[in-house]
């Protein structure tokens, strides 16, 4: 078959798929592609390409001239200059939409000479896997406006489940009854759409698999059970170090130095499987010494990798993800802790503007639980100075005044349909 042949394959296919909507600004995108190289990111299998086809479908109904291309495709990513070859099938106008573009050779260098040559006349949009398109080489600095697509959110969630948001007592069962599967199986678009669990938890750990051979394991160079295992570790592991990396690995007999953990926790948040949260403070050098706080790229490979479900930590992993679908890198996301230990688990800013304070607890029934998770808020509040903040809980809500702080508590459910 003629690459050619495999270009118009490509592009049929896109703008004929019928698939469902998600929750992004599609003409956002398209407006932002006139000035900048639009580069959508995010873990492999959150819908990046399904999102590239109903750009493609919206374009071509507007009756604008774009092509999609996936450049993954076996049969073309090793062609001797591939990409010249998509730009002279495109032309040299219009929109040109390449997806998995990081799986072809030389990719940065092409887009930051095309971009050069023909800004304003080609539109590009691009999408990958590796956070490494949107923190390329030089050449292509200031070229790129990423756009990171995360698995479903919650509302997503129902949308793609045929689930109306509903205030009758019927409809808000269906609602708590899909809020259950979500925490456990987590947001990635095919599982949601399968019925047996068995089938959820086959699926998502073969893209556990799959993450850590082709996101990590062929990036870093590192042994494909090197990495397994290194994120089999942070995902029973609620605080990161790379000192207890170290002994975790020597315990079960594997050697592997300092540095090459070092290197798998930066590889594996650019394959955005896990991130890890550093600490508050002003300090840049306590940000890199004290443990990370570490969050699974979709919260559903707890229960599928580990078999356990820690409601905790999923309530918190959720918290994290709508954070960052809403902040989409605008603004740091930390964690508060003082030399007292208490703690407050999500601080939102933007240089040194605290916009927001979160606390997550699942079990606010216990006393002692509930007071320790007041306090952590309470003095995380009054050190830096925020007016309102929040504690997401089960069932809870209402408001509650404490040494002058006013905090505001919401159902973590309906906080994630609030968005």
């Amino acid at each position: 078959m003629e690459v050619n042949d495999v270009f118009e394959e490509w592009d049929y296919y896109a703008k004929k798929r019928k698939l469902l909507a998600r929750d992004a600004d599609l003409d956002s995108i398209i407006s932002n592609s006139k000035l900048k190289i639009m580069a959508i990111t995010g873990i492999r299998r959150s819908g990046k390409s399904s999102l590239l086809m109903l750009l493609a479908r919206k374009l071509s109904s507007e009756g604008k001239p774009v092509r999609y291309v996936n450049m993954e495709d076996s049969r073309i990513k090793d062609e001797k200059d591939i990409l010249d070859k998509v730009l002279k099938w495109r032309g040299e106008s219009g929109f040109l939409l390449l997806d998995e573009i990081t799986a072809v050779d030389g990719w940065d260098g092409w887009l930051a000479r095309v971009h050069e040559i023909l800004k304003g006349k080609l539109h590009i949009i691009v999408s990958s896997s590796r956070g490494s398109l949107i923190h390329p080489a030089k050449p292509l600095r200031g070229r790129i406006l990423p756009f990171e697509l995360y698995p479903l959110s919650f509302r997503e969630f129902l949308y793609f489940k045929g689930v109306d948001i509903e205030k009758t007592v019927v409809g808000a069962g269906k609602t708590e009854k899909s809020f259950s599967e979500y925490m456990k199986f987590g947001g990635f678009p095919e599982p949601a759409l399968v019925k047996e669990s068995i089938d959820k938890i086959r699926i998502i750990d073969s893209y556990f698999k799959d993450i850590v051979a082709l996101d990590i394991a062929e990036v870093s160079g590192e042994d494909v059970g090197t990495v397994e295992a290194f994120g089999r570790y942070v995902i029973q592991s609620p605080y990161f170090s790379a000192s207890k990396c170290l002994n975790f690995f020597k315990s079960v007999g594997h050697k592997i130095g300092k540095e090459k953990i070092l290197l798998l926790e930066n590889y594996a948040q650019l394959a955005y499987l896990f991130f890890f949260v550093p600490i508050f403070s002003y300090n840049i050098k306590d940000s890199s010494q004290y443990p990370r706080k570490a969050y699974c790229g979709d919260s559903g490979f707890g229960y599928a990798i580990s078999g356990r479900m820690d409601m905790g930590r999923i309530y918190e992993n959720l918290t994290y993800l709508e954070l960052r679908r809403k902040t989409q890198g605008r603004k740091e996301i930390c964690y508060w802790k003082n030399k007292e230990g208490l703690e407050a688990d999500f601080i939102v800013k933007q240089g040194r503007n605290v916009d927001e304070i979160i606390q997550v607890v699942y079990d606010f029934e216990d006393e002692k639980t509930k007071k320790r998770e007041i306090n952590g808020l309470v003095e995380s509040a009054k050190e830096l100075n925020a007016k309102h903040p929040m504690i997401l809980t089960k069932e809870v809500k209402g408001t509650k005044t404490v040494d002058g702080i006013k905090i505001k508590m919401v159902p973590l459910m309906e906080w994630l349909l609030s968005g």
